[in-house]
């Protein structure tokens, strides 16, 4: 049986962490390298580091910040942003990222997950999705960091990514991103539904409460959070006691 896992989320922005609402605005959170550090001793299964202007201000990873973080990194890497080619996520595992997220290139370019996941495997591709809830009661996807629709809904875009060669999903709402209000279960759960690989929840963790929520309602392999564990007082290790307290099945 496949572990769950609790993944801190740092999003990078113009030489440090941020944190908001709603992929807006943005609060100053401290620096990557000392949170690293923080998560290094803190029971941490998986990491996920965002640039969250790269593709915005259309420029590449910073393979040399990647590189000087993930020589710091002692637990799994996911790193995005600004990821528009295959020498890109080439040059990501190169530097020291372990798995290497696709985001509006996956958009723009459909057949990228594929070419990517034939070339590196698909257990370092993870198709990154962004959605948010419209007013008739659909979701669809938002590409650059949340700001421009899509016009494909979250389920078909998972189900093509699932079927390239994706080897997990790291679904994100927007509308419930560090307002710690709980996980979009209704959206993870149609995603969880239509797909046969692991889908890691992202958006709106704020108690340990919403992470078993997610997983037992809505079907995600794995929780991803950020305000939770930069905001309070509330830790990976007491998640994982918590889960394991509820029947779920974690790495010790």
């Amino acid at each position: 049986m496949l572990k769950t896992r609790i993944m801190p989320t740092l999003l990078y922005r113009d030489l440090g962490l941020v944190k908001g609402e709603g992929f807006d605005p943005w609060r100053r959170v401290g620096g990557a390298m000392q949170a690293i550090k923080v998560y290094n001793m803190r029971d941490v299964d998986e990491l996920v580091f965002m640039d969250i202007t790269a593709t915005k201000d259309d420029r590449p990873p910073d393979f040399d910040l990647i590189d000087d973080l993930a020589d710091e990194c002692f637990m799994p890497l996911t790193v995005g942003g600004g990821v528009r080619h295959e020498d890109d996520v080439r040059g990501l595992l190169k530097v020291g990222a372990d798995k290497v997220a696709l985001n509006t290139a996956m958009v723009s370019d459909p057949e990228l997950v594929g070419r990517c996941a034939q070339r590196f495997g698909s257990q370092c591709i993870v198709a990154s999705i962004d959605a948010r809830l419209e007013e008739d009661g659909s979701y669809q996807v938002y590409t650059h960091s949340g700001t421009q629709p899509a016009g494909i809904d979250p389920v078909t875009l998972a189900r093509q990514a699932a079927e390239m060669g994706a080897g997990e999903i790291l679904l994100t709402s927007i509308d419930r991103d560090g307002r710690m209000c709980g996980y979009d279960v209704a959206l993870t759960m149609a995603v969880s539904r239509a797909v046969t690989i692991p889908v890691v929840a992202s958006g709106g963790c704020g108690d340990y409460r919403h992470m078993a929520e997610v997983l037992s309602d809505g079907g995600a392999s794995a929780v991803a959070a950020a305000s939770i564990f930069h905001f309070t007082e509330k830790t990976p290790a007491e998640a994982k006691q918590y889960l394991k307290s509820q029947g779920f099945p974690v790495r010790q």
